[in-house]
């Protein structure tokens, strides 16, 4: 029916009519009469038709804002409904196109380029749908919904990365702030603000903000896990162990606690690892995994590990894990494991001795003199420890050299000491005196 006469003749009526009432500044009388063509073309099975009405409809002298946004909402409807998909990319762009610039139909524009870019990745052509969804700020609409906004974010990072292009990724992320997760939706409905029902209501195939809260986590450890940052991919374990609903179901804990461990294992020792290590230890749920609980527990004790027992006990749990929520640990993980516990080591004798021989270190580390001075001369220069190494007769020395300052004032402090002592010595003297002379005259 494409083209046929009786439709022309029906859309031409109807542009005469939507021309008398665009002119008389009727919006409700234009919106129907753009609305009912479009509704023609439809009907018709028109496509091409349609496309060129829409365009013709927006490019009319002084056509009223309502009119193109109601054309916009009306085409979108069709979109899911067209017959194949080059007609359906073909609609996508026309309404693109007119909607372009437009800031009264800047969230239809939003969707209708989310749309286009799902419709890209699935014909494999990922770098040309992320770079379709940057096109859009979606944190500058006033009028979108707060969930929406994250969604598309989420979206336009998810691409970023599948796509490798992870400094991209990166600048996308932190338009979200974390806080905004932890926010209670009920709370901050109640809150009258100017403007309010401006605010559309989110489409029902976007997800709730706990949701989103997990989404967003699991694509922060996909790039955290791009450059092996191991305490940062732990937060976000961490992040996701705390969401109500994976609090509540322990196939859902299990695995992300175990990941938990793991990761703080394996990060490098500061102060935000000291304190979730010892936050984590402290959980109830731990115990239903006392192989981890035990683990942990080893790295928080001052004690020397030794690495072959200590591998030969986890290897089984440390392999498993490829087949666990998150995937493997990585393929440096298992080296990067054997670096921690030989820093922990380190540590640990740092802590005991003042000073050591290089071969009787090597001997506790369970390494060679040269491995040994490697590693030791690493948590140096990383600013971990304090150690100086006299090469020529193989002595470390862990003391820090102290300036005449602090000599004379630690000096200070130890006189203070002992002078107190002496007068409270003094003191109890005396009064065992006094009690036995009294003793003495009854």
């Amino acid at each position: 029916m494409e083209g046929g006469g009786n439709l022309d003749e029906q859309i031409e009526q109807l542009l005469n009519v939507e021309k008398k009432m665009r002119t008389a500044g009727d919006v409700a009388g234009t919106k129907k009469a753009a609305t009912d063509i479009l509704e023609l073309c439809f009907k018709a099975g028109a496509w091409k038709t349609l496309n060129d009405q829409i365009v013709v409809l927006s490019k009319r002298r002084g056509q009223l804002k309502q009119a193109v946004t109601a054309m916009v909402q009306q085409a979108m409807q069709y979109i899911d409904q067209t017959p194949d998909l080059e007609t359906r990319i073909e609609l996508i762009k026309t309404l693109n196109n007119i909607s372009a610039g437009k800031i009264y139909v800047e969230i239809e524009r939003a969707r209708l380029i989310k749309r286009l870019a799902k419709i890209k990745e699935e014909q494999g052509l990922i770098a040309e749908a992320a770079d379709l969804m940057q096109e859009i700020a979606v944190e500058t609409f006033g009028a979108m919904a707060k969930t929406e906004k994250i969604a598309f974010i989420l979206e336009q990072v998810r691409l970023c990365l599948d796509r490798q292009d992870y400094v991209r990724a990166q600048i996308l992320s932190r338009k979200i702030s974390p806080r905004v997760f932890d926010i209670d939706p009920s709370k901050e409905k109640k809150k009258p603000k100017e403007g309010d029902n401006m605010v559309e209501e989110a489409p029902a195939d976007i997800p709730s903000l706990l949701e989103l809260k997990r989404i967003y986590y699991e694509l922060m450890i996909r790039y955290y896990f791009h450059n092996n940052d191991y305490l940062e991919i732990c937060r976000c374990y961490k992040a996701i162990y705390d969401i109500p609903s994976v609090r509540e179901n322990p196939a859902q804990w299990i695995p992300v606690l175990r990941k938990i461990c793991w990761y703080l294992v394996l990060a490098p020792y500061d102060p935000m690892q000291s304190s979730l290590l010892n936050s984590t230890l402290e959980d109830k749920n731990l115990s239903e995994i006392p192989y981890f609980k035990l683990l942990l527990k080893q790295v928080v004790t001052m004690e020397v590990i030794q690495w072959t027992s200590l591998w030969n006990t986890y290897k089984a749990e440390f392999e498993s894990e490829k087949s666990m929520l998150g995937g493997s640990l990585g393929d440096k993980a298992a080296e990067d494991l054997r670096q921690r516990i030989i820093e922990h080591n380190i540590l640990v004798v740092s802590k005991y001795y003042s000073r050591i021989t290089l071969k009787r270190l090597a001997e506790l580390l369970c390494l060679s003199v040269q491995e040994a001075e490697k590693h030791l001369s690493d948590m140096v220069v990383s600013k971990a420890l304090v150690a100086k190494i006299d090469r020529p007769i193989g002595i470390v020395c862990f003391q820090t050299a102290k300036d005449s300052n602090n000599v004379l004032n630690s000096w200070a402090t130890n006189l203070e000491k002992l002078l107190d002592l002496v007068e409270k010595s003094c003191h109890q003297i005396h009064k065992e005196t006094m009690v036995h002379k009294a003793a003495l005259k009854v």
